[in-house]
């Protein structure tokens, strides 16, 4: 019993201290008569090597096949390695499912978001309401309509009692045939006279494949104003679909004020070079011009259409060595034969504005680097 009692517990050899490094204690079976077997224990006499129980034979063979099963214990865990320092936590190799994881989730909200986001500037950037040739103009024929619309208005917007036969008939050739059974005139009563003095395409604005709105600017009588043509399209074929609409003109506006102040030295500088440029410039002739233009800059003068006559206002704003400048030219007009001042020995003149970009080079001497239309406001002073 003492020695029973002594060897409880005790590690089998080849699993010597286990209870420090996670080994399996394991405890030698009885004999028939009740003592303990030598075998199994290192204090026993006798040369044979203890065995371990089946279930220590079966790990050291898992062991042997699965490096990670060399340290599992009894209870299921698995015990750290000899000759490893620390402790090593966690089954296999579970420890890489929480990166894993995290890149997961990361490429699924990048996505998610790049998807969100996509939906919501498509839809912002979609056109409300159909201005143009957008996504649904273009399967509307916005060219065609155009022109179909324009050549209405100039029927439309001319009437006189002497030639309303005529304008009905022109009508017909844009008008549902009902509509011109029933309203020849399209609206008209027949008194009075309308002079239409030109007419063109404002904008249009495509409600779907089918429906628009042509909007012309018009000239009646020296007052401008605005028509809309409802104009309905199947195919390559058009009609006008209903009754246009009179709409005020664009209103007039006071335009911004341009920034003032003046160089006055390169303001003088310009007014000694800038006639014989614009003599130049009136001819056309391109070996003048030259001497005036920039090196690599292209200018085009007016091919003789006109003459030099003066530079009424020149306006040149403080700056550096390129500046924009304002000049007013007056031209004189070819006359044309058979006009009222060819008869009387007068000439015609006419003023302009132009907005030119000019460079001061080392020479001293302005050069012109390009010349167009002004935006400042006409007449400025």
């Amino acid at each position: 019993m003492d020695r029973e009692a002594g060897t409880k517990g005790t590690a089998a050899p080849g699993f010597s201290g286990a209870e420090r490094r996670g080994g399996v204690m394991v405890r030698g079976p009885k004999s028939g008569n009740g003592t303990w077997s030598s075998v199994y224990y290192p204090d026993s006499a006798g040369p044979s090597r203890p065995r371990p129980p089946a279930r220590a034979q079966r790990l050291t063979l898992d062991s042997e096949m699965d490096p990670l099963a060399a340290g599992v214990q009894a209870d299921g865990s698995l015990a750290a390695r000899p000759g490893i320092g620390g402790s090593w936590r966690g089954a296999g190799g579970r420890w890489l499912l929480w990166p894993l994881r995290a890149v997961l989730w990361t490429a699924l909200l990048v996505i998610a978001f790049r998807g969100i986001t996509a939906i919501i500037f498509n839809s912002s950037s979609a056109p409300a309401g159909g201005t143009g040739a957008g996504a649904v103009g273009e399967t509307f024929p916005v060219s065609l309509a155009e022109a179909y619309a324009t050549e209405f208005g100039r029927v439309y917007l001319g009437f006189s009692p002497q030639s309303m036969a005529q304008r009905e008939q022109a009508l017909a050739a844009f008008v549902p045939a009902s509509v011109s059974a029933a309203n020849p005139s399209l609206g008209w009563n027949g008194v009075g006279q309308l002079n239409l003095q030109s007419v063109q395409v404002a904008g249009i604005s495509v409600q779907d494949p089918q429906h628009a709105v042509v909007t012309l600017l018009a000239l009646l009588s020296g007052q401008l104003m605005e028509l809309g043509v409802p104009v309905a399209a199947t195919g390559s074929g058009l009609v006008v679909s209903g009754e246009p609409a009179w709409l005020p003109a664009p209103p007039r506006i006071s335009p911004p004020p341009a920034p003032r102040g003046t160089d006055r030295v390169a303001q003088s500088q310009l007014m000694n070079e800038l006639p014989a440029f614009f003599q130049a410039y009136a001819s056309g002739d391109s070996a003048a011009l030259n001497r005036f233009v920039v090196h690599g800059a292209s200018v085009t003068g007016l091919g003789g259409a006109v003459t030099f006559d003066q530079i009424s206002v020149l306006h040149v704003p403080p700056g550096g060595g390129t500046r924009q400048i304002t000049v007013t030219v007056i031209w004189q007009l070819a006359e044309q034969p058979g006009s009222a001042a060819g008869n009387l020995g007068m000439t015609s003149k006419l003023e302009m504005t132009y907005g030119m970009s000019v460079v001061d080079l080392p020479s001293g001497k302005w050069y012109v680097k390009e010349i167009g239309v002004s935006s400042e406001a006409v007449g400025a002073r």
